[in-house]
């Protein structure tokens, strides 16, 4: 609640304003108004340097509440970067757990075909020095016939075949051995 000051509450009381009467000053009066005076002047001499302190104080606190206030706003910008960051890692851990996943499947495909190659040239068996076309029509009948008598090993049951391929014709680099391709 605002208090009202002496000048405004006269102006708010209803009727004609109150009359003042002017007595001569007596001599009480006149000593009492000037130890006042002086009592005043000497409280005023002794407040003023405090006064003086705290408008200082008061520009100090306007320097804080700049100050304040630009901090608020450096921090609701790392706030917003911080979060931009917190999207951006969040994205980069999905995609490394994707490229561990990616990571397994390539391991598992690459174990699966060293096995399958491995396989497929477990049972192969290349015969170099024969002549060219010794074989005939039949190549599988010519190793059933041919291996038991190079080996001398009777073979019980006979040899199975899956597959059986003719090379190319003789080269003349006879040093080194044909091509798989």
């Amino acid at each position: 609640m605002r208090q009202l000051l002496f000048s405004e509450a006269l102006i708010q009381t209803k009727g004609p304003p109150p009359t003042l009467a002017v007595l001569p000053p007596t001599k009480h009066h006149v000593m009492a108004v000037s130890a006042q005076e002086s009592t005043m002047d000497r409280i005023l001499q002794e407040i003023s340097p405090v006064g003086h302190r705290l408008e200082g104080m008061v520009g100090a606190m306007a320097s804080l509440t700049a100050e304040t206030k630009s901090i608020h706003k450096d921090i609701a910008s790392f706030q917003t970067r911080v979060l931009g960051l917190e999207q951006r890692v969040t994205t980069v851990e999905a995609q490394a757990a994707s490229f561990q996943d990616r990571d397994q499947e390539l391991l598992f495909l690459r174990s699966k075909l060293t096995d399958l190659d491995d396989r497929s040239q477990r049972d192969n068996i290349q015969f170099l020095g024969f002549l060219e076309n010794i074989e005939g029509e039949d190549i599988h009948a010519f190793l059933w016939e041919t291996l038991p008598k190079l080996t001398g090993i009777t073979f019980d049951p006979p040899l199975e075949f899956q597959r059986a391929h003719r090379l190319g014709p003789r080269r003349l680099d006879t040093d080194t051995r044909p091509d798989r391709s």
